[in-house]
């Protein structure tokens, strides 16, 4: 086998090798010529078989030998439609002839290349063509000619100026500059306070009351215009504040003395005299205060007894934070019926001034003492006045066992 070059690109192969290296083409195609050497060496050995020597080399051929068909020039040499052998010629001597051999070397060859192409064909792949590659688009966009595009200037923030030793501080906004500057490169302010301006900064009461020396406005600030409106409102809110602050300042000295009597030790106050519109015969109004609750006091009148009063008087003005009344006979229940009891009662209060105020009590319809929250100072005397009374009939009276008072504790002062 001889080199060859591929027919494509003209590398060259080596001897056996079916495509080639450096385009993957195929080398050589050898169909036809294969199998007409094939057919034509198959025929001759059939055609000569018959007259071959015996082994003795004296035979001879038995049988005529056949005429040749006439050959059409037209007709084509392929493996389906072999062209007939070519008798050898006739011969009138009997000596022996040569034997013509089967096969000969390039057939040989010529199937070994049949074999290496069917082989290499049962290896082929098939491969897509390439893709194209994008064009990546310019770095630079296309400008239109005459029109060219100016580049965005860049604002930059003024930095400090700073000195050798980094500068001054500026006392307005603490920027460094230079020592041989007058005006802060950041603010613009002067680098040195005066005295005018170190007063600036006052307290928000005296920047409220002070009308005359206002802040001056910095330049570009508008400043608030004033309205008639505006004027008014702010006098309005004015004399609410101070209506405010007096009346706060009239009665603290009331609200400490009504958290003094809230925390304060109670302790029973008795008075030193004793009144009544009308009395029942054997209960006067003393019983009512003699700390004793088997005695009672009536008006001396049946049903709800409305108008009749009982008045306690002190000689000295006193302060009473409570107040308890015990309506009925006695403190038992079961004696509950045998009197009206007092609902309703009307607290007359005169202090030491002589004004009277007035105050609404209820009582409850059950036996024993029931206590009310009765604060009042400076007191000289007071009057229960009868108002209703639970189980009022024509056969009862309305009946109070007991009344005490309660002030300040003495102790609460030590």
């Amino acid at each position: 086998m001889t080199t060859q070059n591929c027919a494509e690109c003209g590398t060259r192969a080596e001897p056996g090798q079916s495509f080639c290296d450096a385009c993957g083409a195929v080398l050589g195609w050898t169909d036809r010529a294969p199998a007409r050497t094939a057919a034509t060496a198959s025929q001759s050995s059939g055609a000569t078989s018959p007259s071959a020597p015996t082994a003795s080399g004296t035979g001879t051929a038995d049988t005529p030998a056949t005429p040749a068909s006439p050959v059409n020039s037209d007709s084509e040499d392929t493996a389906e439609n072999p062209l007939p052998p070519v008798p050898a010629p006739a011969s009138d001597d009997t000596a022996p002839t040569e034997p013509v051999p089967a096969a000969t070397a390039a057939t040989v060859a010529a199937d070994d290349d049949d074999e290496m192409n069917a082989r290499a064909r049962s290896l082929l792949v098939p491969v897509a063509d390439p893709e194209a590659r994008p064009t990546p688009p310019p770095a630079v966009a296309p400008v239109l000619p005459g029109r060219p595009v100016a580049d965005r200037p860049q604002v930059r923030a003024p930095g400090p100026q700073q000195g050798d030793e980094n500068g001054l501080p500026c006392p307005w906004c603490s920027t460094p500059n230079r020592p041989d500057r007058h005006y802060c490169t950041r603010c613009a302010m002067p680098m040195t306070r005066t005295e005018d301006s170190s007063a600036r900064h006052r307290p928000w009461w005296r920047r409220v009351l002070d009308f005359r020396s206002r802040e001056t406005p910095w330049a570009g600030d508008r400043p608030r215009l004033r309205r008639t409106f505006d004027r008014i409102l702010t006098w309005v809110v004015a004399a609410a504040v101070l209506s405010l602050l007096i009346w706060v300042g009239v009665s603290t000295p009331a609200w400490v003395q009504a958290t003094r009597d809230h925390f304060a030790k109670r302790a029973p106050v008795a008075p030193d005299q004793f009144a009544a519109s009308r009395s029942y015969p054997g209960h006067k109004p003393d019983l009512l205060f003699d700390k004793v609750n088997n005695t009672w006091w009536g008006p001396g009148v049946t049903q709800s007894g409305e108008g009749q009063w009982i008045e306690a008087r002190f000689a000295e003005p006193t302060r009473l934070l409570d107040l308890i009344i015990t309506p009925g006979t006695s403190t038992r229940a079961d004696q509950l019926s045998q009197s009206a009891l007092p609902h309703r009662i009307k607290a007359t209060i005169t202090t030491k001034d002589g004004r009277t105020t007035t105050r609404d009590i209820t009582l409850d319809q059950s036996a024993g003492g029931q206590r009310r929250a009765f604060r009042v100072g400076e007191v000289t005397k007071v009057r229960f006045t009868l108002e209703s009374a639970y189980g009022a009939s024509a056969s009862k009276q309305v009946a109070i066992a007991e009344i005490e008072f309660f002030g300040r504790s003495s102790a609460n002062s030590s």
